[in-house]
């Protein structure tokens, strides 16, 4: 690993070099990372060294997924979510459910070796979707807002509800994981969500009681502020896994907590969280490339190709297309809503918590097919992200304003999406804090 940390940060300086020019093109940050990854891979070039890597894949992966997970959260509005939950609710409702049943018909048709818990556990770690993957999906303002808020709302909530449902699936599989220690599926299933929630409470809480109240007094320097949500996430995910909870669950829990009692999105003070998980999902995107998916495209059949593709269309465009049942969606919305469902960071945490944690008989085939499938999504999804939007955006403008599609040209307000907070006051800062908490604009 001796030219591991030097090759990871002259790709995330050249990233940051072009990362304008990058924006709105088919070529996506996290595309040229898988690429570097695969060139300096033990497969090609060498430069990162396999052995040696293997353990800190997880902790990155799982630190970067806990800060997406939080900050995620924290942007939602709940009250406006309650207001326009018509396409998140279908999305996870109806077509995750769909998904991973689809999804574990396929494998067992697929891969005749895998038992039904298996074909389930492959199932579930792919049917997570990362909206990052498409930032252009949800950052594009000429998209219907019912839309983008959907495609963004469930991204940020699919990889908590998969959680327990993976630990659930690897206990019933495997009774001698490390996962289960022994525990019953149900109580496995209760415990992770038990003690995810109570964590995430506790995180949350604090969190916001010290934005508050310390913020209020105005005893936090403003060069610490940023540091506090970020060690918010870490206090939740911690508690949770020390009292044998799951800690994604406890970071999702913590910031929708913090959102909730602070009363608005914590936009920049939550900025260094955000940018410190681009910076590590970029590093793990690099090693996935690298020691995961390099070597997995030296063992690519004819099987595992099939299973990638289908688990990108078909596994997951049918759910979506009847979820949407009866919502008078057009077919390019269904089309569009059904393509943009990438998998990405949380499906690479979750392959490796399944390696690590189990002992599955076909646990070398599980993890390949979803390299695999990971891989095809930062590629195909990365390239057509930019035009697709483009493309359904001028689909929609086509239409005048009285003809207008009726599901799709409902007016919302969308959650923000990953990326910079919009600029505004922010009633913690000094400057705000010279108004009237009623003159504060609530985002």
């Amino acid at each position: 690993m001796t030219w591991a940390l030097a090759i990871v940060a002259l790709t995330l300086l050249a990233v940051a070099a072009v990362s304008r020019r990058l924006t709105g093109t088919p070529v996506t940050p996290a595309i040229v990372f898988v690429a570097v990854g695969l060139l300096v891979g033990p497969e090609v070039l060498g430069g990162i060294d396999l052995e040696s890597s293997s353990a800190t894949v997880r902790a990155l992966a799982e630190a970067t997924l806990a800060l997406v997970l939080f900050c995620d959260a924290s942007r939602i509005d709940l009250g406006q979510l309650r207001r326009e939950i018509r396409v998140p609710e279908r999305l996870l409702g109806i077509g995750l459910p769909l998904t991973i049943a689809l999804g574990t018909l396929a494998a067992l048709a697929i891969f005749d070796q895998l038992t039904v818990e298996e074909a389930v556990i492959l199932a579930v770690v792919l049917a997570p979707t990362d909206a990052a993957l498409g930032q252009a999906v949800v950052t594009e303002p000429r998209i219907p807002g019912r839309i983008r808020q959907g495609l963004n709302v469930e991204s940020g909530l699919n990889d908590g509800i998969c959680v327990p449902l993976l630990f659930a699936a690897v206990a019933v599989a495997d009774v001698e994981s490390e996962i289960s220690e022994g525990r019953s599926a149900g109580t496995l299933l209760l415990e992770e969500i038990g003690y995810g929630v109570i964590g995430g409470v506790v995180g949350g809480l604090v969190v916001a009681a010290i934005i508050i109240h310390a913020g209020r007094r105005e005893l936090i320097a403003d060069a610490w502020r940023q540091v506090i949500p970020a060690s918010g996430a870490a206090l939740a995910y911690g508690t949770a896994s020390a009292l044998g909870g799951s800690g994604f669950i406890a970071a999702f829990v913590a910031g929708m907590t913090f959102r909730l009692v602070l009363g608005r999105d914590p936009g920049h003070t939550n900025e260094l969280s955000e940018q410190l998980g681009n910076v590590l999902n970029g590093v793990t995107f690099v090693l996935f490339g690298a020691i995961l998916l390099g070597p997995a495209l030296g063992e690519l059949s004819w099987e595992l190709a099939l299973y990638a593709v289908l688990s990108l269309t078909l596994v997951r465009m049918l759910p979506v297309a009847i979820a949407m049942l009866g919502t008078k969606a057009r077919t390019p919305t269904l089309g569009f809503l059904g393509w943009f469902g990438p998998r990405g960071l949380a499906s690479i945490v979750f392959a490796v918590i399944v390696v690590e944690e189990s002992n599955l008989p076909h646990e070398h085939l599980i993890v390949l097919a979803i390299y695999l499938t990971v891989g095809l999504s930062v590629f195909a999804h990365g390239l057509t992200a930019a035009p697709l939007a483009n493309r359904y955006a001028r689909w929609y403008e086509q239409h005048p304003r009285d003809q207008a599609p009726p599901m799709e040209s409902a007016p919302t307000d969308v959650t923000r999406a990953r990326g910079p907070a919009p600029q505004g006051a922010d009633p913690t800062d000094s400057a705000a804090r010279r108004y009237p908490p009623n003159r504060i604009s609530r985002r």
